[in-house]
């Protein structure tokens, strides 16, 4: 069973800079195998994806955070990474990480959760 465990989120001021950190834990765990993505979600509003890599290392993100927001894995640590970029107000979002234990980054893939992280960046 893996489990998941977001850190690093906090409050910043537009412009700023945060990291997140995931790190994955539990029996049987072969994180290498694993597509990992960061997600996000405000109150009232539907989850949106960040960006996944996949277990080759390749990434994606979204439109609204190209350029801004960076993801990396350590397979060694087990360990999902969100290098968070010239943040601005409407970033501020509770965000997650997710793993598709099957290796493929569809979004309906990712089947284990963290318990979130919340980021908040005031103007």
């Amino acid at each position: 069973q893996v489990h998941l465990v977001e850190s690093g989120g906090g409050s910043v001021q537009a412009g700023g800079s945060l990291r997140l950190s995931c790190a994955a834990s539990g029996y049987g765990v072969i994180y290498r195998n694993y597509c990992m993505g960061w997600f996000r979600q405000a109150p009232g509003k539907e989850r949106e994806g960040v960006g996944t890599v996949t277990n080759y290392g390749t990434t994606s993100y979204a439109d609204s955070v190209k350029g801004r927001f960076t993801i990396a894995r350590d397979n060694a640590k087990k360990t999902l990474y969100l290098q968070m970029n010239s943040l601005k107000p409407e970033d501020t979002d509770m965000y997650y990480c997710a793993a598709a234990l099957n290796g493929y980054c569809r979004q309906f893939d990712f089947g284990v959760w963290g318990q979130g992280t919340q980021v908040t960046v005031s103007s």
